[in-house]
């Protein structure tokens, strides 16, 4: 069979599975709409293998519903819906739904911190205690005792701010329970914190992972950039955000709470059970799941926003212009470019990130809350250099490729996205092998 008629093929059984797929761009708010795929180069046939695949997820019962917006040159190439916000009121999944996007979240508290950085309140090599001087005192783990208890020692130095926002400090999370610091971070609530300063305070109680500067591992980080942020600005995290990011961008429906009249755009978040379907989530992390229609508790730097496809579009876009969208600047470019430049040290690279996450090596890296890519082929993928991303609980992703001048934004609501598969990898090969002509 040829490649066109594997293509038809594949096609006609995905969609015909799950109808609701937009064949035709639609305007993203502010994003202008390719007049054809071939126009930013892609090939519309071979860009059907990956509305297909797409469509499958859904149909197979995998997730309830998604979105998956792909621009390029400022251009929507796809603006796709698929299946269900909601499988117990058959909502279908609308272009303007809303998303928990949970640890995408951290992206835009990075750009937050940048914007300070710019106006010289802080710099990376400082220590955090300048900010934080609760953390003075801070332990570190060397192992576990015969009686269970953690072993500890001195901190050789402070963790720095370059080591905060790309989680080589030391910190732990609580969203795993295998590492006794991560049991401390679950038996004393840390997420469950009722504001940042207690958050800080009940952090500083517990010991880091290792000596700062020296592993890497996915951790709370960012909530305490959150936290730093509302002390240098003497607002909340939400309001900084929203004046110095989300309202210049147009980012009208991103918030730590979804807005009284935008509930019904809320759509469910699953999780697998043990027979491989999904059922509405009831809990996160080993707490209740949270009511995203009122305001939190702790306003969550690292995990706590709700947005659209269309609004994070416009971040990435944002992005991938240096730093500009719509005549509005949020950054310079050397910002962009300094989030994008890996700075894990040489050796630490091959340490475990904790995270599904391939292992970070030569190739793949960590810049400034986002992580990059230093050698796409190198890497096995067909991404370009330097492309940026990272991913939400829920299944969320995205990524910004800088050297094609592409986004992808792709939304779902099932906790630790399909079981297992990297929808975002999948993506991505679905999406270059459909660039054939990348000098246009």
């Amino acid at each position: 069979m040829r490649y066109g008629s594997l293509v038809a093929a594949v096609a006609a059984v995905a969609l015909a599975l799950a109808p609701q797929v937009s064949a035709r761009p639609v305007a993203a708010d502010g994003l202008a709409v390719a007049s054809s795929p071939e126009s930013v180069g892609f090939d519309a046939q071979r860009l059907k293998l990956l509305d297909a695949y797409m469509a499958g997820v859904v149909a197979q019962g995998r997730v309830a519903g998604m979105t998956t917006l792909l621009a390029r040159h400022g251009k929507v190439v796809e603006f796709n819906t698929y299946g269900k916000a909601s499988l117990e009121t058959g909502a279908p999944m609308n272009k303007d739904a809303i998303f928990r996007i949970y640890s995408m979240t951290k992206p835009l508290t990075g750009v937050g911190m940048m914007i300070l950085f710019e106006q010289g309140k802080w710099r990376l090599d400082d220590p955090v205690t300048r900010y934080v001087p609760e953390f003075k005192n801070l332990r570190v783990m060397t192992g576990v005792g015969p009686d269970g208890r953690i072993m500890t020692e001195d901190a050789k130095r402070p963790p720095t701010m370059r080591e905060i926002m790309s989680h080589t400090a030391g910190f732990g999370y609580g969203l795993g329970d295998v590492n006794p610091v991560d049991k401390l971070y679950r038996e004393k609530k840390v997420l469950a914190s009722v504001g940042l300063h207690q958050m800080i305070e009940r952090t500083a109680e517990i010991p880091l992972m290792f000596q700062p500067g020296t592993n890497w591992s996915y951790s709370s980080a960012v909530d305490i950039q959150g936290y730093i942020i509302e002390k240098i600005t003497g607002m909340t995290l939400g309001e900084f955000l929203d004046k110095s990011v989300f309202k210049p961008l147009k980012m009208n429906d991103t918030a730590f709470y979804v807005a009284p009249g935008k509930e019904g755009r809320l759509a469910t978040v699953y999780v697998g059970d043990k027979t491989g379907k999904i059922a509405e989530a009831k809990d996160l992390f080993g707490s209740p799941m949270p009511d995203y229609t009122k305001p939190p508790a702790m306003e969550s730097g690292g995990g706590g926003l709700t947005s659209t496809t269309t609004d994070y579009a416009r971040f990435c876009q944002m992005i991938l212009n240096k730093g500009e969208l719509d005549g509005v600047r949020i950054l310079s470019p050397a910002s962009i470019e300094l989030m994008d430049t890996n700075v894990i040290p040489h050796n630490v690279l091959v340490s475990s990130n904790g995270t599904s996450v391939a292992r970070f090596n030569e190739a793949v890296g960590f810049g400034l809350d986002f992580m990059v890519v230093n050698d796409p082929r190198a890497a096995g993928t067909l991404e370009g250099k330097n492309t940026m991303s990272w991913g939400g609980a829920a299944g969320t992703w995205f990524w910004i490729d800088p050297t094609n001048d592409v986004l992808f934004v792709g939304m779902i609501q099932r906790m630790g996205g399909t079981g297992g598969e990297d929808l975002g990898g999948q993506a991505r090969t679905l999406t270059y092998q459909a660039l054939l002509h990348p000098e246009k």
